[in-house]
């Protein structure tokens, strides 16, 4: 399924994790609508399944670094087929269409990678033998969305706590970048990331982009190449806002893929 570019890239500079909501229920046709997308970006190595089922136990007593996930109406299970090498980045990528979809309709969300209980979610759904819940993401409206102090902390907490573009990138100096990859690599750089630990870093060359890993150790419970996976979606919505198109190979690590040029 393609992205949505333009809808999608608006959105990436406002999304923010979100644990407390309403409680107020997701308009069904919503549901389906993330349910949809979720299909779409679902595939052998990793599905997206959008669900109200047993919600309330998924997350009870459940409190990670960033405090409780406080009710959510809805929430995405994502689920890894572990046999496939690429499950990690394709779990990553999946889910965030979700998360920008959603945002995009208005609704919050929070990916939570360490602190829920994934056996209460593979009771709620079937899985195959070979299939794991890597993360869930809450779904729901923000309680404090009438707040606007709390939104503008919000986006100044995000902008200072960033590291900079070069911090993470590597090869073409910035001034040789032509617009296409700065709008990418700054997407990608807005990403979410278990504890805002941003473990991606980027090499930047003629017609192409590859991620990879700051190291193979994995921390917090929560694979870091799931974190990129995330900023691979980021990236390539912001390329294709710019008017390219490219495709992904996947590497060896600590290399995880690259993002080439198909049109110029």
């Amino acid at each position: 399924m393609m992205t949505p570019k333009d809808k999608w890239y608006e959105v990436i500079p406002l999304r923010h994790s979100i644990r407390a909501y309403t409680g107020e229920p997701v308009p069904g046709e919503l549901l389906e609508q993330l349910g949809r997308v979720a299909a779409g970006f679902s595939g052998p190595a990793a599905r997206v399944v959008v669900t109200t089922e047993a919600v309330s136990q998924v997350f009870r007593g459940v409190a990670g670094s960033y405090g409780s996930i406080v009710d959510p109406p809805a929430y995405a299970a994502v689920i890894g087929n572990k046999a496939d090498p690429t499950f990690q980045l394709m779990c990553g990528y999946a889910g965030e269409a979700v998360v920008l979809e959603a945002v995009s309709h208005g609704l919050g969300t929070c990916w939570v990678g360490g602190f829920f209980h994934p056996d209460v979610v593979a009771n709620a759904m079937t899985l195959a033998p070979e299939e794991q819940v890597l993360a869930v993401i809450a779904l729901g409206m923000d309680a404090q969305a009438a707040n606007f102090s709390h939104r503008l902390i919000k986006k100044f907490a995000r902008s200072h706590k960033r590291k900079s573009l070069d911090e993470l990138v590597s090869g073409l100096p910035q001034t040789e970048w032509p617009a296409w990859m700065g709008a990418a690599l700054e997407c990608a750089r807005l990403a979410p990331s278990a504890v805002n630990r941003q473990p991606w870093r980027f090499l930047a060359e003629p017609g192409q982009i590859t991620v990879s890993v700051d190291s193979l150790s994995d921390t917090y419970r929560i694979a870091k190449r799931l974190d990129c996976g995330i900023a691979m979606l980021h990236l390539e919505t912001g390329a294709r806002h710019l008017g390219v198109e490219g495709s992904w190979t996947y590497l060896d690590p600590p290399d995880v893929a690259r993002y080439e040029l198909t049109t110029k």
